[in-house]
């Protein structure tokens, strides 16, 4: 990880927008060390307070924070001269790898004297500088995985931090508890307290469980449910016997009284009304038969005589009726004969005329024929009357006779099959007995049948309880199976709390005797006194230093001068980030605060250049004197070199190029 780029806007007292490129090495060398210079008071401490707002924002551990809230360190940290409206803001460009590639990450939280919620707004911008809303939202586990907030102080510290350090026996709480974040100590020890957590949950919920029945008492019950069932099985089974017996004598009593005649029996009075009804059909017809017989029907019997007679009436008019024309035609004839000699007509033509006229006679004598041909001589009106009866009358009534006579004979059938019915019928005596038959075994099927629907609800019933008693059973047993794992549980974990307790005191063993050893080579690295110490020794319960010489004596601590236990306590750190393993960049502020010139020289010579790939140092100018910094410059280890000028009378700092001893 590789800071690149700070930019702070109206941030603290830097007004206006400052850009700080951070970027380490240049033209390909390695040059770790950014190197800012700046009085006290002249905003140092602010540049490390971004750095750790940007990175954990309401989390971030900020010197200048103290008890205040975060709304309210928010509008601390706004610039007095900013302008209404415009917000503050902090960007923060670093870079790492990820998947196998190197990408830029940009931070951006901006706020105004009024925080919006008493929070910054924060964007977090990917290298083409687009907006990643998932990392957004996620920030604060994805900058765990980078830069763990329990050891950032391992890595942004101050002189504050290292003389606290230095001059305690025991490390203070943030150092130890970065150091079993570091050691993976904190990991089995939050194990123990969430197992901890787990069986107290337990065990008051089984302590506040109410007791389930008795199993004993249950599988008791289920017996005497189960034995219930038998019986009413075996009663079922009766029952059904008995119900088909009855089923089959009702059916047998039905049969024997359809077949001997009940139903008719029972019907005799409908058959006795029905013969009646035919009965009178009958006589209805045989009326309307002798009434025909005296109307015209019976001219039927003669029908072919009638129509001789109305063919020879009808010769007879004919006759009439030209016996009547022939004298008129014998005169016109006569006429016309004159007539024609008048007009002299020749001859032939006359004889022609005279043939046609006799022809015509003869034909009309012919057609009177003789007197004896005419004996019937009717009248017109009879004429008439014997036209309508061939016409009218007479297929009416033959139609209808027909009719009645076919009607007359299905009622004759009919009435013939209900007096064979009712013929058929047995007495009332056997009627009776019949009938009471067929109501005896209706009597006794009904009760069989009812007796068995109870035996049916019996079964029904009984198997209910056994189905309800077989889920309390299954109930219980997955209780008990529960409170079985549970109870399992509860004495497992103190074993596995004894396994934990030792794993942690053999890790601890383990990681501790690693750090020892880079403490005591980095301590004898940064020392100028080789011989002074030769192991450090860690406690594994309160992480105290203990030195010790080429004896193997002790060397107390009070023994070394402030100097050499600000390098201890440097050792500690440095010794601590060599053991995390991770390429993060170290933030020291005011670093060489009580070291003699010695000291400081093997500081500046020997860890500035190697504490990191990245390290930016804040420093006064007494700190990093001119000295100290050709030192630096000497050995190529700086980078860039930043003076923060602060003007006391506006209380505003600008960021510059160069240091104390090269400004212009």
């Amino acid at each position: 990880m590789i800071f690149r780029q700070l930019v702070l806007h109206n941030f603290g007292p830097y007004v206006g927008k400052q850009t700080i490129d951070l970027t380490p090495g240049t033209e390909g060398e390695t040059r770790p060390i950014i190197l800012f210079g700046g009085m006290n008071g002249g905003g140092k401490t602010t540049l490390m307070d971004a750095i750790r707002l940007a990175l954990y924002g309401q989390r971030a551990q900020c010197s200048t924070r103290g008890n205040l809230s975060y709304s309210d360190f928010l509008s601390q940290c706004v610039n007095r001269h900013t302008p209404l409206g415009e917000r503050t803001q902090i960007e923060l460009v670093f870079q790492h790898i990820e998947d196998d590639r190197l990408i830029d990450l940009q931070i951006i939280r901006h706020w105004t004297k009024s925080p919006k919620d008493g929070k910054d707004t924060l964007g977090i911008f990917e290298e083409d500088y687009w907006k990643n809303d998932y990392l957004t939202n996620t920030w604060d586990e994805y900058i765990e995985n980078l830069l763990p907030l329990g050891i950032s102080n391992l890595f942004l510290f101050d002189g504050e931090q290292v003389k606290e350090l230095a001059e305690q026996e025991i490390p203070p709480p943030a150092v130890v508890g970065s150091i079993k974040f570091l050691l993976g100590l904190e990991l089995a020890e939050r194990l123990a307290v969430d197992l901890d957590i787990l069986v107290r949950r337990k065990r008051k919920k089984w302590a506040n469980a109410k007791e389930l029945a008795d199993l004993d008492e249950m599988e008791v019950k289920m017996n005497q449910y189960r034995e219930e069932l038998d019986a009413a099985k075996q009663d079922l089974s009766s029952l059904k016997n008995a119900l088909d017996r009855a089923e089959t004598a009702q059916r047998e009593a039905y049969f024997k009284y359809i077949s001997e005649g009940g139903k008719i029996a029972a019907e005799r009075t409908t058959l006795e009304h029905e013969k009646r009804r035919l009965e009178g059909k009958i006589e209805r017809s045989r009326q309307l038969l002798v009434e025909l017989s005296s109307s015209s029907l019976p001219l039927a019997l003669i029908e072919p005589l009638l129509h001789q007679m109305e063919e020879q009436s009808d010769r007879e008019t004919k006759q009439y009726q030209a016996k009547n024309a022939q004298d008129l035609v014998k005169q016109r004839g006569d006429r016309l004969l004159q007539y024609i000699e008048e007009i002299k007509v020749n001859s032939k033509q006359l004889a022609k005329i005279k043939a046609f006229l006799e022809e015509e006679d003869r034909q009309l004598h012919e057609a009177i024929g003789s007197d004896e041909d005419i004996w019937l001589h009717l009248d017109e009106e009879t004429r008439d009357r014997l036209s309508i009866l061939l016409q009218k009358e007479l297929p009416d009534f033959v139609n209808f006779g027909d009719e009645t006579l076919k009607t007359l004979y299905q009622v004759e059938l009919d009435l013939d099959n209900k007096e064979r019915e009712i013929a058929a019928a047995p007495s009332p005596e056997i009627y009776e007995q019949l009938q009471q038959a067929v109501n005896e075994t209706q009597a006794d099927l009904v009760k069989a049948t009812a007796n068995y629907e109870r035996g049916q609800r019996r079964c029904n019933e009984a198997e209910a309880k056994i189905e309800a008693l077989k889920k309390d059973l299954a109930d219980y047993a997955n209780t008990a199976l529960e409170r079985e794992q549970d109870e399992h549980l509860i004495r497992a974990s103190a074993k596995v709390q004894h396994t934990l307790k030792l794993f942690k005191e053999r890790l601890t063993l383990k990681k501790l005797n690693k750090l020892e050893i880079e403490i005591t080579e980095c301590f004898r690295y940064l020392l100028h006194k080789s011989d002074l110490v030769h192991r450090v020794a860690i406690a594994t319960d309160s992480f105290a230093l203990s030195l010790y010489d080429n004896q193997g004596q002790p060397v107390p601590k009070h023994r070394l001068s402030a100097g050499e236990k600000q390098l201890l306590a440097i050792a500690f750190l440095w010794g601590l980030a060599r053991v995390s393993g991770r390429q993060l960049p170290v933030a020291i502020d005011t670093p060489l605060g009580r070291l003699d010139s010695s000291h400081r020289h093997n500081l500046i010579e020997r860890y500035f250049p190697s504490a990191s790939h990245q390290v930016l140092l804040l420093s006064t100018d007494t700190e990093i004197g001119k000295k100290e910094v050709s030192l630096l410059r000497e050995q190529g280890s700086i980078a860039r070199e930043y003076l923060l000028k602060y003007d006391p009378k506006k209380r505003q700092t600008t960021v510059k190029e160069g240091y104390f001893w090269n400004e212009d």
